[in-house]
């Protein structure tokens, strides 16, 4: 079975529940771009993180900071626009996973197991860790980007010390 056969039906009401979702809790940035091209910061579902990350002169040495919603649209943008920027080497999963769709755990356990035959991520407890980047697409993402797992620290400090520590960078 092909992975839009099994996403299909949910697609359509995920979608419609994020339209609503949209209309009740507006949501005013997903993203910030940044300078840099190496480090990318993702503070999955922390939104006030993502707007102080934004503010700060570490923005000069991120390529991107963002936000991931979903453990299957979300991750399959991700890829799309990792391998996009051949030069994004890191990842920084921060902030606090998005509860009930655990984005974090879905991205993290795409890198450590994969993917099976219909799309889904191995060893994921996101109810829909259903992706459908091919697997050419996947491997490739997999060999590119080295995750740091940071979620749960919401501290910009710790947070910069690894953009720093990663481009080899003193940290003042």
């Amino acid at each position: 079975m092909g992975c839009e056969k099994i996403v299909d039906f949910k697609n359509k009401i995920e979608y419609l529940a994020g339209e609503a979702c949209k209309m009740l809790f507006p949501i005013a940035v997903d993203v910030f771009q940044g300078h840099g091209s190496k480090v990318s910061v993702c503070t999955l579902s922390s939104i006030d993180l993502l707007i102080k990350i934004s503010k700060l002169d570490l923005m000069d040495n991120l390529l991107i900071a963002g936000r991931l919603h979903s453990e299957n649209k979300g991750i399959d943008k991700m890829i799309s626009y990792c391998i996009a920027h051949p030069q994004l080497e890191y990842v920084i999963l921060c902030g606090k996973d998005t509860v009930g769709h655990y984005p974090g755990n879905a991205l993290i356990n795409l890198i450590e197991n994969g993917v099976d035959s219909d799309g889904r991520i191995k060893r994921s407890f996101s109810p829909s860790p259903f992706i459908c980047s091919g697997n050419a697409d996947v491997e490739k993402f997999k060999k590119q980007i080295t995750l740091i797992d940071m979620r749960n620290c919401f501290d910009t400090d710790k947070i910069s010390k690894t953009v720093y520590r990663l481009l080899g960078k003193p940290f003042y």
